[in-house]
């Protein structure tokens, strides 16, 4: 028999916080909403978030952690999460506040040009405490600077506001050799001796002047000034990074390198590559976003794209136990997941990022049941096809209000308590709202751990919001993200790994 004296003590936490839609909620911890924000937090409009909100809610969450948490989250977005700005951001709050920590994580979340150009552009804002580099954060600088390989500082030409010549002007970097004083001569558009470049800048100077020059190999975007021919942009499409080759499909199209069916095979045999993938680290809603963007690509390049999916999915772990996923239709889950940004929004929705890790996640546990949800379970039957297929199916059913407790709710009808109930979703019921008490999320939860004392409820949620409708617990998860980490947090708290607070023991456990 159940616990029931557990079950009085759960029954008895009363809701303590409002969501975005004014309705009861269980408030974060500090430490679990800035990783919240820190996961999910791209600085952009979301659907009842404006940038300006979250960065209030981080700067201020980050004074409530201790600075070897905040350093830690740091690293842990950058390298597990993949995120960028958020990551930025807590480093320029630890070069106001936490400077030796500061130091000892720079290199590894400001791990490239563009993570250099967002701590520089973060700093001079004036938004964290300071106008200025100040002199450890500039000597940093300095030094990444210093120590980057002549490729490195090439790719990072790409990019402005602020450009890589703006940074060397500010921190004026100290030059080991004539080449590289020649180098950052020529990055701030000085008159060098080109003779004392790297060979592909000298090969862009020749190309510069020639156009029947050899095709200098750099970021194309580079190369974009110049006038280039059909010939040109079929050898950029052949040398160019997995990463590159994905999110410029719709500009080779446009400069009809796909006319060449030999570049339509190198390309589709490129993208479905499983090294290249894996290399690239590639999360599995950025092929979601190729595939939706790339409508009017060669068919043999959309087939690559869907099994390049597959196999991006592959790697999500198989759960013990039963498992049920329900997946958030309703009307907010139109939010563009990375938020909105004028002129260059994501064209995938939250509602296609949680359909494509309920697909995964039936992918890897075939015999998991799903339930779409807005104000009530939706019904739904799995179509023939990939993980891509499945995850249009179920997007396809946007629209309504929303209840986070209709799933459970339906589960209790049918009697019954699977082990690993994942709810994939940005959160914020309003449809399912009590006046007081507890939410009608945990009431319903507290139904099924009675038939099942060992399920766990796994809340996934997609967008920077701080609250949830169930309370963490020992036997709850509550995690935000969408990258692979969140499968890596799901996976090991279904096996029993962690403890009470499961995802914020995994951030403080980075190095």
């Amino acid at each position: 028999m159940a616990n029931r004296s557990l079950f009085a003590s759960q029954r008895a936490v009363a809701a303590n916080a409002v969501n975005a839609e004014g309705a009861i909620a269980y408030a974060m911890t500090p430490k679990q909403a800035l990783a919240q924000l820190a996961m999910t937090g791209c600085l952009n409009q979301t659907y009842y978030a404006s940038a300006q909100m979250q960065l209030d809610q981080v700067l201020a969450l980050c004074f409530e952690v201790p600075a070897e948490y905040v350093a830690k989250l740091a690293v842990f977005a950058r390298e597990r999460g993949r995120m960028k700005d958020l990551p930025a951001l807590l480093c320029a709050w630890l070069a106001s506040f936490d400077g030796e920590r500061l130091q000892a994580i720079f290199s590894r979340v400001i791990n490239d040009g563009n993570m250099l150009r967002n701590f520089v552009q973060i700093l001079r804002s004036g938004t964290v405490a300071r106008k200025s580099l100040g002199t450890r954060p500039k000597r940093l600088v300095q030094q990444w600077l210093e120590q980057a390989s002549d490729e490195t500082l090439i790719r990072a030409m790409v990019g402005q506001q602020p450009s890589l010549a703006d940074v060397i002007k500010m921190v004026h970097p100290r030059a080991s050799s004539i080449e590289r004083c020649a180098l950052y001569g020529y990055l701030i558009g000085k008159e060098v001796d080109t003779q004392k470049l790297p060979v592909a800048l000298q090969a862009f100077e020749r190309f510069k002047l020639d156009a029947r020059a050899p095709l200098p190999k750099l970021p194309f975007q580079l190369l974009t000034a110049q006038t280039l021919t059909r010939e040109h942009w079929v050898a950029i499409a052949r040398d160019a990074s997995w990463t590159t080759t994905r999110m410029n499909l719709n500009t080779f199209l446009r400069h009809r390198v796909f006319e060449d069916r030999a570049m339509v095979r190198l390309i589709a045999e490129r993208l479905a590559n499983a090294g290249a993938i894996r290399k690239a680290r590639a999360f599995p809603y950025q092929l979601l976003t190729a595939y939706q963007a790339a409508s009017t690509v060669p068919q043999a390049i959309r087939d690559a794209l869907r099994e390049a999916t597959e196999l991006a999915v592959a790697n999500v772990p198989k759960l013990v136990g039963s498992v049920t996923v329900a997946v958030d239709v309703s009307g907010s889950m139109a939010s563009p997941v990375t938020g909105f940004r004028q002129g260059a929004s994501t064209v995938t929705r939250c509602v296609d990022v949680a359909g494509l890790m309920a697909a995964a996640i039936l992918a890897r546990n075939p015999g998991a049941m799903v339930l779409p949800f807005n104000d009530r379970v939706r019904p739904w039957s799995r179509k023939r096809g990939g993980v891509i297929e499945t995850a249009q199916s179920l997007s396809s059913l946007l629209g309504g209000g929303t209840a986070i407790s209709a799933p459970l709710e339906q589960i209790n009808r049918m009697g019954f308590a699977p082990d690993n109930l994942i709810i994939l979703s940005d959160n914020q019921s309003w449809i399912d709202d009590r006046n007081a008490g507890t939410t009608e999320t945990q009431r319903q939860w507290q139904q099924i751990k009675q038939r099942n004392s060992a399920a766990k409820l796994i809340c996934v949620d997609l967008q920077p919001y701080t609250n949830s409708q169930a309370l963490s617990a020992a036997d709850v998860l509550n995690v935000g993200g969408f990258s692979d980490a969140v499968f890596e947090v799901i996976a090991e708290f279904s096996a029993g790994r962690f403890g009470a607070d499961h995802w914020v023991q995994q951030i403080e456990a980075m190095p």
